[in-house]
């Protein structure tokens, strides 16, 4: 029961904020990397979290981080920004080696996907619920074949969190509201925070 909620929830919400926040800020930028060309992403960050992606995320090896109060160094309530190159053939495929990869670390998890209704390119969303009671939401999408890469967000939570529903409103602002943009390193360099 505790799944449907979270996929009924999380669905409902990305249909309803498609077009409630801006996204002109970039958050993340990355450089040429053979036939991929440089990019950027960005995102509005919702009213009181935090944008970084120059001190913790480097240090924790991602893209980008968005946190709420002070940076404590556990995974929930973070969302994740990582953009990696294209290595699968599909998104489909993406999401499946993701689902792979967690079920062999967890055989007892529950796992629900569904699809994201994201204006500018397909997005697929994992729901992992651990037998450690530490939920996780993951979202791939595809800025297309042209662009290189692939990015996800992520946000994991106690499976009792009783602020779930409000971080989950935000999670899938931010992840709706994010846009690709081609060739744009040089012009995040200058507008990233953190730089």
């Amino acid at each position: 029961m505790r799944c449907l909620v979270w996929v009924v929830a999380l669905f409902a919400f990305a249909l309803q904020v498609q077009a409630s926040m801006p996204t002109d800020n970039v958050l993340a930028h990355g450089a040429r990397d053979g036939d991929a060309p440089a990019w950027a992403i960005a995102v509005a960050s919702p009213a009181g979290w935090t944008r970084d992606c120059c001190m913790y995320a480097k240090a924790i090896g991602v893209d980008a981080v968005l946190y709420q109060g002070e940076w404590t160094g556990k995974p929930q309530r973070v969302m994740v920004l990582n953009v990696s190159p294209r290595k699968l053939p599909t998104l489909t495929d993406e999401v499946q080696a993701d689902r792979k990869h967690f079920l062999q670390t967890d055989p007892s998890a529950k796992v629900t996907g569904f699809t994201v209704q994201h204006r500018g390119m397909p997005c697929e969303a994992t729901v992992y619920q651990g037998s450690d009671h530490v939920d996780d939401v993951v979202v791939f999408c595809d800025p297309g074949k042209e662009s290189g890469v692939r990015l996800s967000w992520s946000m994991t939570f106690d499976d009792a969190d009783p602020l779930r529903r409000p971080l989950l409103d935000d999670f899938m602002r931010v992840v709706v509201a994010s846009r690709y943009l081609r060739d744009m390193a040089s012009t995040a360099t200058s507008t990233a925070p953190g730089h």
